[in-house]
């Protein structure tokens, strides 16, 4: 019995100490940055810098989709300050145009996905879900100076 107790409260522990370690400002900057680095991927791809690829085009959307259902959560109230986030004072205050901007992002980009067949519709689609993906960053994101 007391290896039993011993081993929920060692699971216990665990558990703690994996929630006490996550740091959203960190996770969120992350997800931002795979975001940065697929943009100038499709971006260069929209140019012609880069030829079309269908497999690029498709990652690029699922990053952009799965980074808004990951970051929807990254942003609680103790997360407005420190770890120099560029996050903007005004999401707490705001938070549901704030998550309604993220929700339609996410949205866009998982349409894209499946709009997307060739490089004429990579580059019309692309550009619309970069309108939608800076429609946040022009609201909700501080300008380094």
């Amino acid at each position: 019995m007391q290896s039993r107790t011993m081993l929920a409260a060692a699971v216990l522990f665990a558990g703690v100490t994996v929630a006490a370690a996550q740091d959203p400002i960190a996770e969120r900057k992350a997800a931002m940055k795979a975001n940065g680095d697929q943009a100038r991927i499709g971006a260069q791809m929209a140019r012609g810098e880069m030829p079309f690829d269908l497999a690029k085009a498709q990652a690029i959307f699922q990053t952009y989709a799965d980074s808004a259902t990951k970051t929807k959560g990254l942003f609680p109230e103790t997360t407005q300050t420190g770890g120099d986030t560029a996050a903007d004072p005004r999401i707490w205050q705001n938070m549901s145009d704030f998550q309604a901007k993220l929700a339609k992002f996410g949205q866009d980009a998982a349409e894209a996905k499946g709009k997307v067949k060739d490089e004429a519709s990579f580059k019309a689609t692309f550009s619309e879900v970069q309108k939608s993906c800076g429609g946040c960053h022009e609201t909700y994101r501080l300008k380094k100076s």
